[in-house]
């Protein structure tokens, strides 16, 4: 017997999160190991409409590009997948793996290589996407692996997962709409403000957002989501940060994070564990050592770290920024083919001033009671 949960996602990416109409051509992207949840993404499209294409994003095959392939090889950019990028209505794309440290392996100077090559891909779905032209959503299939790495039994990260994404729920669009209608006073609140200060046991940074915008997070791009962000000014960010948490790409682990920034730009970096990965992203381009994004996690219903971004950078409590590319529709200009979140928690004194008044106490929205 099927389990209901799966249908109930399913439904939620294609009729919430992107909103699949009639005759839209959406690119469906998934693991084998994600079988159960794209078969049922896939009926869902095809039930409102859709025209599905679909496209296997398998890390094997990553693993033998970067082992084997050679310098034009890494370098290649498939113009089928370039014209998908400009021209398909919606992306739908299904994590899950069998092994998520598959690529700790790989030298990094390849690893960086490939991520230059496809920068313009990323580049164009954030512009396509805030012009209102692109829809898109990533989720993760509860696999053995991902458990393994939450430290959870298979079952009980199940829970987990359908839980974070409100699948469990007799009605999960509705418990959606709560959630994007307390993040919208947040939103709303923010508007027009010019000034943060973050200051803490763990960071102690000012910057501006000043002409840019918020956004509300509430399961239309990730699922499950809960946080509000924005772009801060390219070269306002003064003062330093610890991550608290680990930040993890690829499967590799980087702990023990501390930037410490000048006029936006990260000008003094280290880290306790795989200090040379951290020190070659932030060398990737220009834009790698300044600040995308500035963001805040307001979903209480996770609590734990997982090791999967897609659920820890939404942790109520904490905040994260990312290093590299913004988000064009906050008003970000920032450009790079690095966008990599790192958490900092927020709940043993953390505090945040927006304009000279206090906002947020210790993982508390205070203005809100939230």
């Amino acid at each position: 017997m099927s389990d209901p949960r799966i249908e109930k996602l399913a439904d939620l990416l294609v009729n919430y999160s992107v909103e699949v109409k009639p005759g839209d051509q959406v690119i469906l992207t998934g693991t084998t190991d994600a079988w159960p949840l794209v078969r049922e993404t896939y009926r869902h499209i095809i039930r409102a409409g859709g025209n599905a294409t679909l496209n296997w994003s398998e890390t094997d095959l990553v693993e033998i590009l970067l082992k084997e392939g050679n310098e034009e090889q890494l370098q290649y950019v498939s113009p089928a997948a370039k014209i998908t990028m400009e021209t398909f209505d919606c992306l739908i794309n299904i994590g899950g793996s069998k092994n998520t440290r598959q690529l700790t392996g790989i030298d990094l100077e390849r690893m960086s290589t490939l991520r230059k090559a496809r920068g313009d891909l990323m580049r164009l779905q954030m512009e396509r996407s805030a012009a209102g032209d692109f829809r898109w959503v990533g989720t993760l299939f509860p696999t053995n692996a991902h458990a393994q790495d939450a430290d959870m039994s298979l079952e009980d990260f199940e829970h987990f997962v359908y839980g974070a994404c409100f699948a469990d729920r007799a009605d999960p669009v509705s418990e959606w709409r709560k959630l994007s209608a307390m993040q919208q006073r947040l939103v709303d609140w923010l508007q027009g403000k010019k000034h943060v200060r973050v200051a803490g046991p763990h960071a102690d940074l000012e910057l501006s957002i000043e002409g840019r915008t918020f956004i509300n997070s509430d399961g239309k791009r990730n699922m499950p989501s809960g946080e509000i962000f924005t772009g801060p000014v390219e070269n306002s960010a003064n003062g330093w940060v610890d991550f608290t948490y680990p930040a993890i790409v690829g499967g590799l682990e980087v702990e023990g994070i501390h930037l410490e920034f000048e006029e936006g730009k990260v000008v003094k970096a280290s880290a306790k564990k795989n200090q040379p990965y951290l020190l070659k992203t932030l060398d990737t381009d220009e834009g790698a050592r300044y600040l995308g994004e500035f963001a805040i996690g307001t979903n209480n219903g996770i609590q734990r770290f997982t090791r999967s971004i897609l659920f820890d950078e939404k942790i109520g409590g904490t905040i994260h920024m990312a290093v590299g590319a913004g988000y064009p529709e906050t008003g970000s200009v920032n450009r790079s083919s690095v966008h990599w979140d790192m958490i900092c928690g927020m709940q043993d004194g953390g505090k945040i001033w927006v304009d000279d008044e206090l906002f947020y106490d210790s993982g508390k929205f205070v203005m809100f009671n939230a």
